[in-house]
């Protein structure tokens, strides 16, 4: 059974991919919507077997690299934070391919994309059940490599090869950082089983503990989008909006959230590591939450969001909080892929257009679609009873209940996130649905809601968003609740649960839902009561500096392409003239052939015709010979000192020799 929840995905992304043109495109939407949905149910009984029950299982398939000591294998690992984060890529997985079936309805190549979306998922799958860090890499480059074809699914569009190129190289940094870091496990542990590597970590050396857990951090930060390594997830809403959904709320980008997740025995022993990760995942959180606040494409405000939530979980993990940041992954996957979805049908419906400026008034045209998003923006905002409230205030207070210097950097940037993430969610809803109509009146005209195989994943996800974290929340993160067992391990001096939950000031519980509370109210007020607000601060240097600023990302996308990618070409282009064209070339083929003509040409010209010259040749090569023939006893170091009379036949030789040069 759980083999089958790997395989059936992948054999629906073969045969929709191979048997295409045979089955057409309504076979392909029923068999990779089968399997994934087939691989779902399997997943539910392998929850409750695992997770419920405390059953973990493990399968060993066989060896794969067997040299010395180092042993790697096929083998895979069904612990209870394996089947938790199937419930979240297997279940939205389906609803996308669902909801794929009518917004990918007109597209000539339906066939290539649902394979590769159930590909992708069998990826995501594979990296999150492996049993060792290979394993896992497999699936980590593997949804890296099927990420670009997503994201340059339409690829005669500049902009998508563009992005996917983004993707992919900006990933490849992080990929080499992993990859160090596991040629340092293999140098220092023999191993990338898990069980060997956490069952030893603490007997080994902390300052190498530190250096691996950052060079698996700096995986991690490029899949997750962190900073400084985050620019490539905006650029992916290029990619078909299904494409989005899928890789924003449940697969590429969580994967590295699950790789601190699953290293979290060898995290805990690294306090070095442990803060570094906090200050990364506070910082941006409340970067990318600045930078949504300017953001004008539909689907761009929501990327934003997504890292601003990343930021969240990866502050929680820092904090040593995994369970907690484990809820937060399935939570955000749940609201994220709602919004998604929803914004997926509101383009769908208004002529394919994104700019939240030429929307508004879509209230009354598309009502279900903006109830769904809607549930979504405030299960975000942690709206209390709602989903994103059970994991994401609990992260907030924890920080703060950490009692430290990155606990209270977290808690004050991430309570300052909370308000502006307010803000753009329901600047978002104000601009696409409640103010007035923005758009060409020929696009009111044709706007309606989608058909069922739309309706229906949005209604799904919309009940998810409102009851999972209620339901589940006692399960994986109340108080001594056991549900985890040894696949999270957390150091008893770290947990803050119970400090968080009982004995901090009622304000500092409050804040970030005030703060919340006043960013939405606020957001309404601007776009309802003064929208010329917003147009006049621009009028102003500051304003407009401002603006330039957020909007461009805080320049990093400047500074990557002026310092890192033009110095970079620069280097390249100098070393290709200066060592390939140039020394390279001089002791390479070209020098040979230089050498050798020029050594012909001055053979050549011994040639003289005159017989005293010939005569001297023969005499030269006459002594040359008897040198060659006496060199051992020449040479002899008793002679050499001695100076004797033999020498002097060396004298002559060399004489002779000048004066043919010479001449």
């Amino acid at each position: 059974m759980y083999l089958s929840i790997l395989i059936l995905p992948f054999l629906g992304s073969l045969v929709s991919g191979f048997l295409g043109r045979k089955i057409g495109v309504s076979g392909a939407h029923l068999i990779t919507c089968t399997c994934l949905i087939l691989s779902s149910i399997l997943a539910s009984f392998a929850f409750y077997e695992v997770g419920m029950m405390g059953s973990p299982v493990y399968i060993f398939l066989g060896n794969w690299v067997d040299s010395e000591y180092l042993t790697i294998s096929w083998e895979f690992l069904f612990d209870q934070l394996t089947v938790s984060m199937f419930i979240p890529v297997l279940y939205i997985s389906s609803l996308i391919h669902i909801f794929s079936t009518n917004y990918m309805a007109e597209d000539p190549h339906n066939q290539r994309f649902f394979s590769y979306l159930s590909l992708f998922t069998f990826f995501m799958l594979v990296l999150v059940s492996g049993a060792n860090y290979f394993v896992m890499f497999v699936g980590w480059e593997g949804i890296g490599v099927v990420s670009y074809l997503l994201i340059n699914f339409w690829f005669t569009r500049i902009q998508a090869n563009k992005a996917a190129i983004l993707a992919l190289t900006m990933n490849r940094v992080g990929d080499m950082g992993l990859s160090i870091g596991f040629f340092a496990l293999i140098a220092i542990f023999g191993s990338l089983d898990y069980s060997i590597v956490f069952s030893t970590v603490p007997f080994m050396n902390e300052t190498a503990i530190t250096i691996i857990g950052l060079l698996l951090l700096s995986g991690a930060m490029a899949k997750s989008a962190q900073i400084p390594l985050h620019s490539w997830l905006p650029g992916s809403m290029e990619g078909p909006t299904p494409v989005s959904a899928l890789i924003h709320a449940a697969t590429l980008v969580t994967a590295g959230l699950y790789l601190l997740l699953r290293s979290s025995p060898l995290l805990e022993y690294s306090s070095t590591a442990l803060l570094i990760i906090t200050l990364v995942g506070a910082t941006t959180a409340f970067f990318a939450a600045t930078c949504g606040l300017v953001q004008n494409d539909l689907k761009r405000i929501i990327a934003f969001s997504t890292i601003s939530q990343l930021g969240y979980m990866v502050m929680a993990i820092g904090i040593s909080q995994y369970n907690v940041a484990l809820m937060h992954v399935i939570n955000h996957a749940f609201f994220k892929a709602l919004l998604f979805l929803g914004a997926g049908a509101v383009i769908h419906s208004f002529a394919d257009q994104q700019d939240v400026r030429k929307l508004g008034g879509l209230i009354k045209f598309l009502p279900f679609t903006y109830t769904a998003m809607l549930v979504g923006s405030l299960s975000l905002l942690a709206t209390p009873w709602l989903t994103g409230f059970y994991s994401k205030d609990l992260i907030i207070e924890l920080a703060y209940g950490n009692y430290s210097f990155s606990g209270t950097y977290a808690y004050i940037l991430g309570s300052l996130t909370a308000g502006l993430t307010a803000f753009y969610s329901f600047r978002l809803i104000s601009l696409v649905f409640l103010t007035v109509p923005n758009g060409p009146i020929k696009s009111y005209l044709n706007s309606h809601e989608a058909s069922n195989s739309v309706i229906i994943p949005l209604f799904i996800l919309a009940l998810f968003s409102i009851f999972f974290g209620f339901v589940f929340s006692d399960l994986f993160v109340g108080m001594g609740s056991d549900f985890f067992g040894n696949s999270l391990f957390i150091k008893p001096n770290n947990i803050s649960l119970i400090e968080a939950e009982f004995s901090l000031p009622i304000l500092i519980k409050l804040l970030p839902a005030l703060l919340s509370l006043f960013g939405a109210s606020f957001a309404i007020f601007l776009y309802h009561y003064s929208p010329l607000f917003v147009i006049d601060l621009t009028n102003y240097s500051i304003g407009r500096k401002i603006y330039t600023f957020l909007n461009g990302k805080y320049l990093f996308d400047v500074v990557y392409n002026n310092f890192v990618i033009s110095k970079g070409l620069q280097l390249g282009y100098n070393i290709s003239k200066f060592f390939d064209r140039g020394i390279i070339e001089m002791v390479g083929p070209y020098g040979l052939s230089k050498t050798l003509n020029l050594t012909a040409k001055n053979i050549s010209q011994l040639d003289t015709g005159i017989i005293t010259t010939y005569s001297l040749y023969i005499t030269l090569s006459l002594l040359t010979l008897l040198f060659l023939v006496f060199a051992p006893i020449l040479l002899d170091s008793s002679i050499l000192i001695s100076f004797g009379s033999e020498i002097r036949l060396f004298i002559i030789y060399l004489a002779a020799l000048f004066l043919v040069l010479a001449k």
